[in-house]
């Protein structure tokens, strides 16, 4: 009988460890007609803000007489302020409170109302959607010049001319936020959270409130600032729907102190124009503000409209 000696056992080899060569990063390619166009764009964008900034801290005789990418030799800012505040009875506190009222009840308005169209649109399927959605594409192309005529026919037939509804009701409709957010829609709202809700018995309107909304909240900043911005700018149709001069935003208010200016008519002083340039720069400082609190959001909403989930 033979026996089988079991063989020694072998002795682990330690793993060579694997030496890599040290990837070496390619250095930053620098273009040099890139750089001056963005310097260009720059300064395309930066230059009105600082003339705006200088021109405010001179009087009306200083805005023509010295160089204007520079003070004057006596700043008065603090005066000029002062006067804008306290000109016709501070009638520029009226007109800036009107276009903060116009512009948030609007932008908060045309948000909410973008955000459940956009839901609607890409959540659920019924008869017609594909051309109702095409519509709202077509209205995208759309001037808001061209239809200010015809809101105004509209609104004087409803008697609501002269009114702030005038100006609140025509910019709760934004084609393009709603666009934005059936967009936006698609990927940011799973169909498996919706369809464990469903389960769960909740309604559509629950549903749409408590789970869809906060999905949609990058999305729902971003249509808010683009529509805060553009009510807060408006123009023409505050022009053609508003005769009281209290219902003025701060546009047609500035515009009709400019006109005064010009034409050296009633309550013009020999600094109107300045007053002018005065109350066009305190009228940026709350869109600024605005992006500054809402820019976090602003930009996650683009980074997660960016990537696949």
């Amino acid at each position: 009988m033979t026996t089988t000696t079991p063989a020694p056992p072998v002795a682990p080899t330690a793993a060579k460890p694997v030496h890599t060569a040290p990837s070496k990063r390619r250095p930053a390619r620098r273009s040099t007609p890139l750089t001056i166009a963005m310097l260009a764009a720059l300064a395309y964008f930066l230059l009105p803000l600082f003339w705006l900034l200088i021109a405010s801290t001179k009087n009306t005789q200083d805005l023509f007489n010295s160089f204007g990418l520079w003070f004057s030799h006596a700043p008065q800012l603090l005066a000029n302020v002062r006067e804008t505040f306290t000109q016709d009875d501070g009638v520029f506190v009226r007109w800036l409170l009107n276009t903060l009222m116009y512009a948030v009840v609007s932008a908060l308005g045309a948000a909410l109302l973008a955000a459940a169209g956009g839901y609607g649109f890409a959540k659920f399927r019924f008869r017609g959607d594909r051309a109702a959605f095409n519509l709202v594409l077509g209205a995208v192309m759309v001037p808001t010049t061209a239809l200010a005529i015809p809101t105004y026919l509209l609104f004087a037939k409803a008697g609501l001319v002269n009114t702030p509804w005038a100006i609140i009701l025509p910019s709760l409709v934004n084609p393009f936020g709603l666009y934005l957010m059936r967009i936006y829609a698609q990927d940011a709202v799973p169909d498996s959270i919706l369809e464990a809700a469903r389960i769960d018995g909740a309604g559509e309107a629950r549903i749409f409130f408590r789970i869809a909304l906060r999905l949609l909240g990058p999305g729902l900043v971003t249509v808010l600032l683009f529509t805060l911005v553009a009510t807060w700018n408006n123009y023409f149709l505050p022009l053609i729907m508003l005769n009281d001069p209290d219902l003025y935003p701060i546009t047609v208010g500035l515009s009709s102190w400019a006109a005064q200016a010009q034409n050296g008519g009633a309550g013009a002083s020999s600094d109107m124009l300045a007053l002018v340039v005065t109350g066009s720069l305190i009228s940026i400082l709350p869109l600024v503000v605005a992006f500054l609190l809402l820019q976090r959001y602003w930009q996650s909403g683009l980074a997660t409209g960016g990537v696949k989930q």
